[in-house]
């Protein structure tokens, strides 16, 4: 078992939240649906604990109310072996409601964080040339999306 797992509050949209980032992985699955019962903060039936999987991790939804929200101190990483794969990642999460933000980093239409990373960003700004590094980051400060190709051009000069 997993011995941390991170838990997130909803609310009242644990499930289609789950459910969201479920279809965003290929590998991801449900794990498990405990429900309100009569006389809990939501109507009985509605998800309580959604325990999901993604990427091979463990994760807890809980709708919890409206008293908690997510913001930027805490984000989900995803490393992206190809372009493609943040191309797409980032068009869904930003789509119905989710924002842009810098340096690879969005809100989902959740209000959760979540950087999409492309493998080969670390690689160009931390590489042997200092002078490009320095330039690929520079072109990293200035995107929203990473953009691979870019980078790769301002760290060759």
């Amino acid at each position: 078992m997993q011995k941390i797992t991170t838990y997130l509050w909803f609310d009242g949209k644990a499930e289609e939240a789950a459910e969201f980032y479920a279809s965003l992985f290929g590998d991801a699955k449900i794990l498990d649906v405990q429900r309100w019962g009569d006389g809990g903060p939501y109507p009985a039936g509605t998800a309580m604990i959604v325990e999901f999987q993604l990427a091979g991790q463990r994760f807890l939804a809980l709708n919890g109310g409206p008293q908690f929200t997510f913001t930027e101190a805490v984000s989900l990483y995803v490393s992206c072996e190809t372009q493609d794969e943040v191309d797409e990642l980032w068009s869904k999460f930003t789509a119905d409601g989710g924002e842009e933000s810098q340096c690879g980093w969005l809100k989902d239409r959740f209000g959760l964080s979540w950087q999409i990373i492309p493998t080969a960003l670390p690689e160009l700004i931390s590489g042997p040339d200092q002078a490009g590094a320095q330039r690929a980051m520079q072109a990293m400060l200035g995107m929203q999306k990473i953009d691979v190709r870019v980078l790769q051009q301002a760290y060759d000069g």
